[in-house]
C-alpha cells in the first residue's frame, strides 16, 4: 500500500475511534461541557440537629442529594460516586477569630455492580457495604445520617459553640477503561451551604 494511502486509511481510523470516545464522553456525562450540568438538580441539608448520648455529640442530618440522567448512565458505566458530609463545630470569640474545635467528614461511596446489578453503598471509613435494589432506595439510604459520634462534650470548655453541617457530592473511582482518558474531570463535583446553629450545651 502507497504511504499516502496508508496514511489516510490510518488517519480515517483514528478519527473514528475520537469520535467514539467523545461519544461515550458525552453518554456518560464526563466531559467539560457537561460538568456544570453533571450533577444537577437539589442538594442541600434539609434539616440537623444534635443528640447527646453519654457524653458524646452525635449529628443526625437530611440530606437532598441530586438525581438525574446523567448520574444514572455514569454508575451504570462503571463511575463510582462519593457522598460526603462534612460536620464543624466552632467556638465563638468576641475580641478573636472564631476557633474550630472539630471538623470531620462522613465519606461513603456508592457504586452500581453489574454482575448482581445492584447499588452498594460503601462506608469509606469503617468498610461496611449496604446493597439496594434500586438507586431511590440507596439515595434514600445516604439522604440520612444518623447518630454520627463527631466530638466527646468533655472536649468544649463552656462558651458559646456553632455547628455546621454540609454535603458534597463527586466523582470517585473509575472503571480502568476510563481511568487514562479522564485525568481532567476532577471538578465533576458540588457542594451545599452549610447549615449552621447554635449548639445547645
Amino acid at each position: 500500500m502507497p504511504p499516502m494511502i496508508w496514511s489516510r486509511t490510518r488517519a480515517a481510523g483514528l478519527a473514528s475511534k475520537l469520535l467514539a470516545l467523545a461519544a461515550l464522553l458525552v453518554a456518560i456525562g464526563l466531559g467539560r461541557p457537561v460538568c456544570a450540568s453533571a450533577l444537577g438538580g437539589v442538594l442541600a441539608v434539609r434539616s440537623a440537629y444534635v443528640n447527646f448520648d453519654h457524653g458524646v455529640i452525635e449529628v443526625n442530618a437530611r440530606v437532598a442529594y441530586p438525581l438525574n440522567p446523567t448520574i444514572l448512565k455514569a454508575l451504570q458505566n462503571g463511575v463510582t460516586l462519593s457522598f460526603d458530609v462534612e460536620a464543624r463545630i466552632d467556638q465563638v470569640r468576641r475580641f478573636w477569630f472564631d476557633a474550630t474545635i472539630v471538623d470531620v467528614t462522613l465519606h461513603r461511596d456508592l457504586a452500581y455492580h453489574l454482575v448482581t446489578r445492584r447499588y452498594v453503598v460503601r462506608n469509606v471509613q469503617s468498610g461496611a457495604e449496604d446493597s439496594f435494589k434500586t438507586v431511590q432506595e440507596a439515595l434514600h439510604y445516604l439522604e440520612r445520617v444518623s447518630d454520627w459520634p463527631i466530638l466527646v462534650e468533655s472536649q468544649l470548655h463552656g462558651g458559646r459553640y456553632i455547628i455546621s453541617v454540609r454535603a458534597s457530592v463527586r466523582r470517585g473511582k473509575l472503571p480502568a477503561s476510563l481511568r487514562a482518558l479522564l485525568f481532567w474531570t476532577d471538578d465533576w463535583q458540588r457542594q451545599s451551604a452549610w447549615y449552621t446553629w447554635s449548639l445547645p450545651m
